[in-house]
């Protein structure tokens, strides 16, 4: 069954990485009804899509388009094997811990009912940062991490709901675009050539789309592709 694995909450921890003080990077589960919701704008909202969760870079985090970050079990099963090293829920900062959802493979605006009220929608992948690189202090981690094309989904709350973990998770509507997480990821971090495409994808955040179109322009101009620690870093 697709479910939630688990809800991960912020534990705020001191960070040296960035300029601003503190991070919510780490996350940890919670054994009670997190509310979700729409946070409103990046930085003048709530910041996260979660009541109780925390979110210190405003000006790089949060926001309505990653209200909340899924990431999927099989895809940390997958790191744990080739980092030989357990790797719990939360590590890499994702609100939500998924089992049995084909995050990656999520289709980007497809609905995603969560439990019996919640309705979320993938967007985007994450883009790793420098907190996320000293986190898990592995050399090259930003890229290793970005070029693995499992970057998780950055999700937008369409209808307001409570959430528990083990709560089911089913897909409601798929558009036909057919564009996932992981194709999107690889127009955005690996193959430019992809680029036309997914500008014209529906559902793709509109900050995003300009930042995507300004570099189409570059590329094309002899440019090289985006960095995947570039300009518009998620978590």
């Amino acid at each position: 069954m697709s479910r939630i694995m688990s809800v991960n909450l912020a534990v705020p921890e001191r960070n040296p990485a960035t300029g601003v003080g503190l991070t919510g990077i780490a996350k940890r589960p919670v054994d009670h009804l997190v509310t979700v919701r729409a946070p409103g704008p990046m930085t003048t909202g709530l910041h996260s899509g979660l009541v109780g969760d925390q979110i210190f870079d405003i000006a790089q985090h949060g926001g309505d388009d990653r209200a909340v970050y899924a990431y999927a079990r099989e895809d940390y099963d997958w790191w744990q094997a080739r980092l030989s090293r357990r790797l719990a829920n939360g590590l890499f900062g994702e609100n939500l811990t998924t089992e049995g959802v084909d995050v990656n493979g999520a289709v980007i605006g497809e609905r995603w009912r969560v439990g019996p009220r919640l309705v979320l929608q993938p967007v985007f992948g994450r883009v790793p940062g420098i907190t996320f690189q000293r986190r898990m202090g592995v050399p090259r981690w930003t890229k290793t991490f970005a070029r693995s094309l499992r970057p998780g989904a950055c999700l937008r709350v369409l209808e307001q709901g409570e959430i528990w973990a083990g709560d089911p998770v089913t897909v409601e509507d798929r558009p036909s675009h057919g564009v996932t997480i992981a194709r999107a990821f690889r127009a955005y971090a690996i193959e430019p050539e992809l680029l036309p495409e997914l500008i014209e994808t529906d559902g793709l955040p509109a900050a995003l789309r300009e930042t995507l179109t300004r570099r189409l322009v570059q590329v094309r101009q002899g440019g090289r592709a985006m960095s995947a620690a570039g300009p518009g870093t998620i978590r």
